[in-house]
């Protein structure tokens, strides 16, 4: 069957991205992680960001039963990380690819750049739901970053 939304995915994806991992507790304490490219800032001060989830996402009733998350910006070298947890039931993190920081979610250490958050709003758009967090700590880490355009991995960008 054909993908009917697939002009609409071609346009948007004319919008170059970063690829990040968005993770969180489950109820059960392990972890849950998925690739996202919806990863934007929102406010200074208060320190927000966002990133979408759709409805249908494996992690989806994870993320909505967390009361965090953290998000990791992927460095250049990454794009297995970013297939892995694209698919539907990735294989589950293991502890040399994280570190934990305050609220207890993981941030993967192939990163740009971390946010650990809480979530501070959730709302439904259409097929997805927003999640705003609330940034309790951050980083920056030396590198280049993972870019996604036009259904594509590209790394040629250079760290200043």
């Amino acid at each position: 069957m054909a993908d009917e939304f697939r002009p609409l995915k071609d346009a948007f994806g004319k919008f170059a991205t970063g690829i990040a991992i968005a993770t969180c507790v489950d109820a059960s304490g392990g972890f849950r992680a998925l690739t996202v490219n919806s990863f934007t800032s929102v406010s200074l001060n208060p320190a927000l960001v966002l990133w979408c989830l759709e409805l249908k996402a494996a992690a989806y009733p994870h993320f909505m039963e967390a009361d965090n998350y953290a998000v990791s910006m992927l460095n250049a070298d990454a794009t297995a990380l970013s297939n892995r947890f694209a698919s539907r039931e990735p294989a589950p993190l293991t502890p040399d690819e994280y570190e934990v920081w305050e609220t207890g979610a993981p941030v993967l250490k192939s990163r740009i750049a971390g946010f650990d958050c809480r979530i501070h709003r959730r709302h439904k758009a259409g097929d997805h739901v927003i999640l705003i967090g609330e940034v309790v700590r951050f980083d920056i880490v030396d590198g280049a970053p993972l870019v996604y355009f036009a259904s594509n991995y590209h790394s040629g960008i250079k760290a200043p």
